[in-house]
């Protein structure tokens, strides 16, 4: 079969949308275009057991939308899988449609958080033949590929699809497929370049994603309750340290990537992260290439930060969300503000970067709570213990607990299916004592830490070399893209 994995082209005056890869949806006045892992495997994947697979981003090829439904009806796939997300599945819905009028024969498919939360929803809203909930939808696509070409008679759990006048699934999705048992992905089919350079998380390019875990580790309680991937993954798997070196080997010799960002959702620690690191070293990729991934406070002792910066990870990112321990308490991230305070000086005094993102629009907090979270990151980035920063606005994405807490609560400043304005462009939810203009200001005022005198001081010190002061001009213009992104129209 032809299965063409498509980024509809989503023109926007606010901005070019993030959305592969993406756990928040954002519209970036910068465009910053990251490299969609699972698509990516399920592309591989298919390739390997015969079937054809276009690789088709409409959105970081820069296609306009007519360009895009042209190019895609010549190609006549079987299959055009799409990865949606909340603030722009409705989009999807009328693509959808369009889609269906050009490629009538072909069947089109939805996959990702939203659909996993709501799969009837874009059944019934839509003209999509299946939607693939959960987040193995690599998997399911190969199943549903072989499916529908006679190769098997089985669908796996976590399908839904159409028989006749009704819709059907074939039960809750099962996330019991080995990560070891993936293949190497490839780059070449994906068209990895288009992601290799323009991207805040590489100093030196270029650079590739991979993605160790699915998703993150913290599972206390179902894990942070703003976070809408716990929907599609509400286990924890990882696979083994080696598979991962390989992999880093691989992207070294083959493809000459200077920067690795590993998207797991948290990386592992302990033991997996030690055997990882001591890999790297014995292999020499340490001084091959700067690796990065998430992490979170409280996992890790001094003598891990000093082995990774041996190891040769560069930037380690820190969700703080908040500069309130009772906002920390509610949103169940199992942290204090004391020890994040405390721990974020040893990765940098280990020569690590750490990278800090915060929240704001919290329906609980009042002004002072607020201004409480900027003082905090005021001091992490002024004293040089973060060395930049992410600010943004709280979004109770569907599926995710924040979002059934709005809904009970009636926190939503609108129409909870509204999703066109769930962007981050404005607060979804009411907050105690700000209006929604202060909100927006407080993320402004957030990211001009990084035009103070103090801040500025400390990354001059920190110039090394003609590379350093590149990356420090990318970042500043990253920096006033942000501020532009927050700003009223």
């Amino acid at each position: 079969m032809k299965i063409s994995i498509s980024y509809p082209p989503l023109y926007s005056e606010k901005g070019v949308p993030l959305l592969s890869q993406n756990r928040q949806f954002q519209y970036f006045k910068s465009p910053t275009y990251i490299y969609p892992v699972v698509p990516a495997y399920a592309a591989t994947m298919l390739t390997n057991a015969g079937h054809e697979v276009v690789w088709d981003d409409g959105i970081a090829e820069e296609k306009t939308y007519p360009q895009w439904l042209t190019e895609l009806a010549h190609v006549a796939p079987d299959i055009v899988v799409i990865e949606t997300k909340t603030p722009v599945v409705k989009r999807h819905w009328a693509i959808i449609t369009d889609l269906k009028q050009v490629l009538p024969n072909s069947k089109v498919v939805l996959v990702g958080d939203h659909v996993t939360a709501l799969p009837l929803e874009s059944m019934e809203q839509s003209k999509i033949d299946f939607a693939l909930t959960g987040g193995d939808y690599d998997f399911l696509l190969l199943n549903l590929a072989d499916f529908l070409s006679g190769k098997t008679r089985e669908l796996e759990p976590g399908i839904w699809f159409r028989e006749h006048d009704a819709i059907k699934s074939t039960g809750k999705f099962k996330l019991d497929h080995t990560l070891d048992e993936l293949p190497f992905i490839n780059r070449e089919l994906t068209k990895w370049q288009l992601y290799s350079e323009r991207n805040g998380n590489f100093k030196v390019i270029p650079g590739a994603y991979t993605m160790a875990g699915r998703d993150c580790w913290w599972r206390k309680d179902g894990g942070c309750t703003f976070c809408s991937w716990p929907t599609l993954y509400p286990t924890f798997r990882v696979m083994k340290p080696k598979r991962l070196a390989d992999e880093i080997g691989l992207l070294i010799e083959r493809y000459g990537v200077k920067t690795v960002f590993d998207d797991t959702g948290c990386f592992p620690t302990g033991s997996w992260l030690r055997q990882f690191a001591n890999l790297m070293i014995e292999r020499g990729y340490n001084k091959r290439i700067q690796f990065s991934c998430n992490m979170r406070f409280g996992a890790l002792v001094r003598e891990d930060y000093q082995l990774m910066k041996k190891a040769g990870f560069r930037m380690l990112l820190f969700g703080v969300e908040s500069g309130s321990q009772a906002t920390l308490d509610r949103l169940n991230k199992g942290t204090t503000i004391e020890g994040i305070l405390n721990e974020c000086k040893i990765p940098q005094k280990a020569g690590l970067e750490p990278h800090i993102t915060i929240m704001v629009g919290y329906p609980w907090e009042t002004r002072q709570d607020a201004q409480t979270t900027l003082n905090a990151a005021k001091t992490m980035m002024q004293k040089g213990w973060a060395i930049t920063l992410q600010s943004t606005i709280v979004i109770p994405y569907p599926g995710s607990k924040l979002y059934a807490e709005a809904l009970k609560n009636g926190w939503f400043r609108f129409d909870p299916k509204d999703y066109a304005r769930f962007d981050m462009k404005e607060p979804v939810m009411t907050t105690s004592d700000m209006t929604p203009k202060e909100v927006l200001q407080l993320c402004d005022e957030i990211y001009k830490v990084f035009l103070t005198p103090q801040y500025m001081l400390k990354q001059l010190v920190r110039i090394r070399s003609a590379r350093d002061l590149k990356y420090s001009v990318k970042g500043l213009a990253k920096v006033l893209g942000h501020v532009k992104d927050f700003a009223k129209d």
